[in-house]
C-alpha cells in the first residue's frame, strides 16, 4: 500500500467493509469519518486509481450508478498493511 495515498487507503477500507457500495455510499462513509465534504472531483479519480491498480473492481448497478467491490489483490494489500502496522502498534 506504499503506493497509495492515505485517502486511497481509506477508500479501499470502506469498500472492503461494504457489500458492493455505490460511489455515493463510499463518499458518505468517508465524509462521516473525515467530518468534511468530499467533492466528486476528488472521489472518482481516486476510485479509478484503485480500479486501475486492480485493488477494486467497478461494475454497474444501473445506467447511472456504479458499484465498487474489493478484489483478492485488494484484500491481500489490506492484510499486508495490517501485518506491517502490527509491528508498530500493539493494541
Amino acid at each position: 500500500m506504499h503506493d497509495l495515498t492515505g485517502f486511497q487507503r481509506d477508500l479501499l477500507y470502506v469498500i472492503a467493509g461494504a457489500d458492493q457500495p455505490s460511489g455515493q455510499s463510499v463518499k458518505d462513509e468517508v465524509e462521516e469519518y473525515y467530518s468534511s465534504e468530499i467533492n466528486h472531483g476528488r472521489l472518482y479519480p481516486n476510485l479509478d486509481t484503485l480500479v486501475n491498480k486492480e485493488l477494486v473492481e467497478k461494475g454497474q448497478l444501473d445506467r447511472r450508478t456504479n458499484y465498487y467491490a474489493i478484489t483478492d489483490a485488494g484484500r491481500e494489500r489490506i492484510a499486508e498493511r495490517r501485518e506491517w502496522e502490527a509491528q508498530y502498534v500493539d493494541l
